[in-house]
């Protein structure tokens, strides 16, 4: 998925209007419309401030993961204190079968919790 893609996607995700973001940049509509249309893009300062107001990593936006929070979201503590990164380094550590097993739980999980 492209910049544009992503941006257009967070933002009506959001139900943010074009203006509200070009004032957030300090733009016009159009500078931002170009970047959702994938004719310009955006200088580093004005990416770091677009992973900012939607709260995801530059690194979601640049398409090179699929882990939208932002890195400092890692160290934050899931239940009492075990962080993030103490869950993803146990996870990374399972076979890939404890791995599936894990997912199945999860998406298990999340169905209960819809229903």
């Amino acid at each position: 998925m492209s910049l544009g893609e992503k941006l257009y996607r967070l933002r009506t995700e959001r139900g943010i209007f074009l203006k509200e973001l070009a004032a957030y940049l300090h733009m016009s509509i159009s500078a931002v419309s170009s970047y959702e249309n994938d004719v310009h893009l955006p200088d580093l300062k004005t990416l770091g401030m677009l992973a900012e107001y939607f709260n995801v990593s530059v690194d979601y936006l640049l398409d090179r993961t699929e882990y939208k929070a932002p890195i400092e979201s890692i160290g934050r503590e899931l239940i009492g204190q075990y962080p993030i990164s103490d869950f993803v380094n146990t996870v990374i550590e399972l076979s890939p079968e404890r791995q599936q097993e894990l997912i199945n739980y999860i998406d298990l999980l999340k169905q209960s919790d819809e229903s």
